[in-house]
C-alpha cells in the first residue's frame, strides 16, 4: 500500500488509472523503456506502478522535500527498490544523468487560478513552479529520440497542450479521454507523445458505468493494483 501522509496531493483514481494505462503499454511491448523519468513524483505512485511491470531504472524527481521523503519510504518498502531512485530538486535545475526512453508526469493541473493557502498544494496542484510549456521543453531535452512522453491533464487543458506540443515538435501517438461515468462530462485526458510523426490512436473510456460499477476496461487496467477488483 502506498503511504501518503507526508504529501499534499493524495493518491487518486485518475492518477492510478494513468499509471496503469502507461504500464499496460509496457506489458504489451508498445513501450519498451530501459530508463524512465517520473517528473513530479509525489508519493512515487506512478514509478511504483511501472516498476511492477518493467525492470527499467526509474528516476523520480520532485521539488517538495516531504514528497521526496514519502516516495523514498514507499520505494524502500517495495520489492522493486533497487530500480527506483528519488531526487529532491526542481526539474528545471536538476542535473539529469542522461536521456530517458520514457518520461511520465502528472503535472500541476491549474494555471492562473486562485491559489490555495497551503504552500505544498500550491506546488503540487498549480503550475506556478512548473508550467506546461516548461514541461514540454524539459521533456524535449531529456527524452531520447525514439522515447515516449506520457502525461495526464485536465480535459479542458488538453487542447492547448496539444497545440503547444505540436509547435514544440512533439507528435501525439496515444490519446484517451476519461469521464467518471457515461452521465458525466470528460474530465481527464491521457496522452503519449513522441518526437516523430506517427498514427494517432484515440479512445474514450468511463471509470464507472450507469450502475456505478467499475467498467470492464477500468477493471482490466487496474486489477493488478486494486485488491478488490
Amino acid at each position: 500500500m502506498v503511504q501518503q501522509d507526508k504529501c499534499s496531493m493524495k493518491v487518486c483514481t485518475d492518477s492510478c488509472l494513468f499509471g496503469a494505462w502507461v504500464a499496460h503499454k509496457t506489458v504489451r511491448k508498445l513501450i519498451t523503456p530501459k530508463r524512465v523519468l517520473d517528473i513530479g513524483t509525489g508519493t512515487g505512485l506512478l514509478s511504483l506502478m511501472l516498476a511492477q511491470k518493467i525492470t527499467a531504472q526509474i528516476d523520480a524527481v520532485d521539488i517538495d522535500s516531504k514528497a521526496c521523503m514519502q516516495a523514498r519510504e514507499n520505494f524502500h518498502a517495495s520489492p522493486w527498490s533497487e530500480h527506483l531512485q528519488v531526487f529532491n530538486s526542481g526539474i528545471q535545475e536538476w542535473a539529469a544523468p542522461g536521456k530517458y526512453d520514457l518520461i511520465i508526469s502528472n503535472p500541476p493541473f491549474y494555471e492562473n487560478d486562485l491559489l490555495p493557502k497551503d504552500t505544498g498544494k500550491n506546488i503540487s496542484k498549480h503550475s506556478a513552479v512548473l508550467s506546461l510549456n516548461e514541461l514540454l521543453i524539459i521533456a524535449g531535452t531529456l527524452l531520447s529520440d525514439n522515447g515516449n512522453f506520457a502525461v495526464l491533464l485536465p480535459w479542458h487543458r488538453a487542447k492547448g497542450f496539444e497545440s503547444a506540443a505540436l509547435a514544440g515538435s512533439f507528435f501525439i501517438t496515444e490519446k484517451t479521454e476519461v469521464r467518471p461515468t457515461p452521465r458525466h462530462d470528460y474530465f481527464r485526458t491521457m496522452l503519449i507523445l513522441q518526437k516523430h510523426a506517427t498514427i494517432i490512436n484515440q479512445s474514450r473510456m468511463s471509470i464507472k458505468d450507469n450502475s456505478n460499477e467499475y467498467t470492464q476496461e477500468f477493471v482490466d487496467l487496474l486489477k493488478d493494483y486494486y485488491w478488490h477488483l
